[in-house]
């Protein structure tokens, strides 16, 4: 039974990106803000505005008991997902929740599980998932139109800022293996990680990482992530056996092109092994195309969907499991930069389809 709207809300956090949540929960209109809580109310209550109907709070067990919250979004450091996210759902309430999911494989499939038997969505705040970019992208790869999937390289570097608690992996390589995950077509699916990193500032941790994962059909994918770089670079390149799309998403005029250009060799398709090695290669030189994408603040389609996934009693794009195979990837690079840079294999994840409306039959 689908859910109705509004949908009753509460943003927990008010540090870094809660303000980005309030303001982008307000605007979406399938959703009604009705608190904003932080341990520092009155930080919660500065965000909120003097005239604002919305409430502040300290108080998360206040925000839980109240009948009118059907769902929170949790903007806290990583350590405290896993307590925030249990109680949400052991208090009935659909979670949104910022990346990583966990910070351990084993508690995230605890969540997992939990909002499953409970029939209620758990969403991860992927952000760039829901970027015009992304989503192009993502048509081009799963529609064929790019071939076969040959490489992805991405990069992911700026000035800062260093964590205490995490290093630049955990950080920034998130964002790219969500945007991995999310694009690549079903049936392919990364194997192995290694993950290569240094720490030439002294500050306990990895500052810069690079990170090679192997894919089924025997692509790969590297990531490069950087705290200490003085110039900020975000681009992504797909390379396909018809096309190769580049996204550089700093350049709002062209952020993504398709180049009809690459390498072929003289009828491969008749060649043995051997013969392939010998075979011809021709370089293709064809046309640019840049698509014309829409300009919207990413945020409001991820609230969107959330109310969304709710209200249509529905898995979201970015669920749970969506967040576990990123959990996975992460949990591997980390070991193999324990074993300085040995291929690490990537434990799958069991995604065994769950039918929210099923289960939520009409909650709350």
């Amino acid at each position: 039974m689908p859910r109705p709207v509004p949908i009753g809300l509460a943003v927990v956090g008010a540090g870094y990106w809660g303000p980005n949540l309030v303001r982008n929960a307000q605007a979406t209109g399938d959703l009604r803000l009705e608190w904003l809580c932080d341990l520092d109310v009155e930080r919660a209550k500065a965000v909120l505005g003097r005239y604002s109907t919305v409430r502040g709070t300290a108080s998360y067990e206040e925000v839980l008991a109240d009948p009118a919250v059907d769902a929170v979004a949790i903007a806290t450091p990583a350590t405290t997902h896993f307590d925030l996210v249990r109680a949400a759902l052991e208090a009935g309430k659909h979670v949104l929740v910022e990346k990583p999911l966990t910070p351990s494989r084993d508690d995230g499939e605890k969540l997992v599980d939990l909002a499953d038997s409970a029939g209620l969505v758990l969403m991860l705040d992927h952000t760039y998932c829901y970027t015009p970019s992304v989503r192009r992208i993502r048509e081009l790869v799963r529609s064929g139109e790019i071939g076969d999937v040959q490489f992805v390289d991405s990069v992911r570097i700026n000035l800062g800022l260093v964590q205490p608690d995490v290093d630049v992996l955990w950080d920034l390589a998130p964002h790219d293996l969500s945007i991995l995950d999310f694009v690549l077509p079903p049936g392919i699916t990364p194997t192995t990680v290694a993950a290569h990193g240094s720490d030439p500032i002294g500050a306990g941790r990895a500052c810069v990482a690079y990170l090679s994962v192997g894919l089924s059909n025997g692509a790969l994918a590297h990531v490069h992530v950087n705290w200490l770089s003085p110039t900020k670079v975000r681009t992504m390149l797909v390379g396909g056996s018809r096309r190769t799309i580049v996204w550089d998403d700093l350049n709002p005029s062209q952020r993504v092109c398709v180049y009809d250009r690459g390498v072929d060799l003289t009828h491969p398709e008749n060649l043995d092994r051997d013969a392939r090695r010998q075979a011809l290669i021709s370089y293709r030189m064809g046309d640019i195309l840049v698509p014309a994408l829409p300009e919207h603040e990413a945020l409001r389609a991820v609230m969107a969907e959330f109310a969304g996934s709710i209200a249509e009693g529905r898995a979201p794009l970015t669920d749970g499991r969506h967040g576990l195979r990123v959990l996975a990837l992460l949990e591997a690079a980390s070991r193999s930069l324990e074993l300085s840079g040995a291929a690490v294999d990537v434990a799958p994840v069991d995604d065994a389809a769950f039918d929210v409306a099923a289960q939520v039959g009409g909650h709350k």
